[in-house]
């Protein structure tokens, strides 16, 4: 069972946290920031994950607490779900149109913890939401999961379509990775026979 409960309460933010690798894309989330709502929830569907997320934060100082910490706990979940990594086919890759944006992810489950983050150049506001804090997710959700994770936009104009394209590659390169290929059950996908 490739399942995470994770339960993270500092003086910040208050989480609970679910997550089935496994799923069908079905998600409940209330973050209390309606922009990440609506990533997390595509996030799920476009991955095949289940997805529970319930976050109280401080918003009335800003978003970036909220953002940040809910990065922590979702990378904190799939390196949980992934177990041992045996079986896994390791790497994803996916490419996603999203209207006038292409955007690209890529993920290695490798242990190590890198971002390679190139949105191009973003309005400081979707909304009433800070682009920036887009970047601080994906910092915390690769820290925490141990994965690299390259996102980059090949084209585009609109910054909702760019992050909510990334949202969707990333998932879609995620599903990819967790997959499990038959053939290599009880293998590490590593030489070195460790990840």
């Amino acid at each position: 069972m490739r399942k995470a409960e994770i339960k993270r309460k500092t003086n910040e933010t208050d989480i609970t946290l679910a997550l089935d690798l496994d799923g069908k894309g079905e998600s409940s989330i209330d973050t209390g920031v309606g922009f990440l709502d609506h990533m997390l929830t595509l996030f799920a569907r476009h991955g095949c994950f289940d997805l529970s997320l319930k976050c109280v934060g401080d918003t009335c100082v800003d978003d970036h607490h909220t953002v940040e910490d809910c990065g922590i706990a979702l990378g904190m979940a799939f390196r949980q779900a992934i177990g041992d990594k045996k079986g896994i086919n390791r790497y994803g890759c996916f490419v996603l149109p999203m209207d006038e944006a292409l955007l690209v992810a890529a993920v290695d489950f490798s242990g190590r913890a890198l971002l390679a983050y190139t949105p191009g150049r973003l309005n400081e506001k979707v909304g009433n939401f800070d682009t920036e804090l887009i970047k601080e997710f994906f910092l915390a959700f690769v820290r925490n999961s141990e994965i690299t994770l390259h996102l980059k936009r090949l084209d585009g104009e609109n910054t909702h379509h760019i992050l909510e394209g990334m949202f969707k590659a990333a998932a879609r390169s995620l599903r990819i990775a967790v997959s499990t290929d038959e053939r290599l059950k009880d293998m590490i996908p590593s030489t070195k026979g460790i990840l």
